[in-house]
């Protein structure tokens, strides 16, 4: 099989050759691996790792520096904190926290995506024609938060809930021109698109079901419709302990849940594919908090084996990280990680 033919039969739930691999690292975590392998050619490792996907984007309008921190597009605020390995990104409220009624939410400066930069979008698709392709950061609840602060997002569900439906409007009415966009833009080479908002903590959900189906369902089924119109795959992700939310996400129809951490007895690997086996992909699982940090790598390999094992060749099954590749985890686990594409 392609890795692209092999993605896409994980997806259908059709047998495989093998499990498919994806990769997605913060960028200190890329440094560490680049003086690991003493090159900066991100592709060579890919390759050498034998990765079935490859993440595509279009150019953003850059964040501005306003001296105490950074800001985006979107308005979300944050400042970077070194590590031993590069800057790390850490968020603080953000432009709209101090906003007194919806006229200020109204008045802000939003952005459009006739802003980004397409142009290098099919070229670079045409580049990666052997691979899975996904693209895209859209978030339609969190990122909002992160506008707002997340102590003011979460009062608004109750106090505010006119602004917090004046946001998942915006941004969703956002998403679907950029996701459209970059469809067409692409060529219609685009397999997979990313939706992001995380719904729970390693303890349980973050909201209620009810919130989710108020103020976050109607929104996401908008731009779910809108990815399947297009011909392509969702992935929607969120961390934490997300069980309630599954059947919910199905019926909205997400094809792709990730990062599966296993956090609580509900999310584990065997716990998911008893309740969901055939009507819901699931990408990630490899634990980054404590597996790939602490553990050696002939650790990682058995921890990897096991999801492989419960999970399949008969479809259903993309094997990543539970996150990105955080910058504490040593390249060695790294490189044992996808040493498990050339032994099942």
């Amino acid at each position: 099989m392609t890795h692209r033919e092999r993605v896409l039969n994980a997806i259908k739930h059709k047998n495989v050759d093998r499990i498919p691999f994806d990769f997605w690292a913060e960028q200190p975590t890329l440094e560490r691996l680049y003086s690991f392998y003493g090159t900066r050619i991100l592709d060579k490792i890919l390759d050498d790792f034998d990765v079935d996907m490859r993440h595509v984007e279009a150019i953003m309008p850059p964040e501005k520096y306003y001296g105490d921190f950074y800001q985006n597009f979107w308005g979300e605020r944050y400042i970077y904190r070194e590590t031993k390995w590069g800057p790390m990104r850490e968020d603080i409220p953000g432009a709209l926290s101090g906003a007194k009624n919806i006229e200020d939410l109204e008045d802000f400066d939003w952005p459009n995506p006739d802003d980004f930069d397409y142009t290098k979008l099919k070229s670079t698709c045409d580049k990666y024609d052997g691979y899975a392709l996904m693209y895209g950061f859209a978030d339609i609840w969190q990122r909002p938060c992160l506008v707002r602060g997340m102590e003011n997002a979460f009062m608004d569900l109750y106090v505010n809930p006119e602004w917090v439906h004046f946001l998942g409007r915006k941004y969703t009415d956002f998403y679907i021109k950029d996701y459209t966009n970059a469809f067409h833009q692409s060529g219609g080479r685009i397999d997979i698109f990313l939706v992001i908002s995380d719904l729970g903590s390693q303890h349980g959900p973050l909201i209620s079901t009810e919130i989710f189906d108020e103020f976050i369902a109607p929104y996401l089924k908008e731009l779910v419709d809108c990815i399947h119109g297009l011909g392509a795959y969702v992935m929607y992700h969120s961390c934490g302990m997300i069980f309630p939310f599954i059947e919910r996400l199905i019926d909205i129809g997400v094809d792709i849940l990730d990062p599966i951490q296993s956090v609580t007895p509900e999310m584990t690997p065997e716990n998911l594919k008893e309740n969901f086996s055939k009507r819901i992909c699931f990408h990630g699982g490899i634990d980054v908090q404590k597996l790939l940090v602490h553990g050696t790598p002939d650790e990682v390999k058995m921890g990897i084996e096991h999801y492989l094992k419960v999970f399949g060749k008969n479809g259903g099954y993309i094997c990543s990280p539970s996150h990105l590749f955080q910058p504490d985890i040593p390249p060695e686990n790294i490189k044992a990680f996808y040493e498990m594409t050339k032994h099942h």
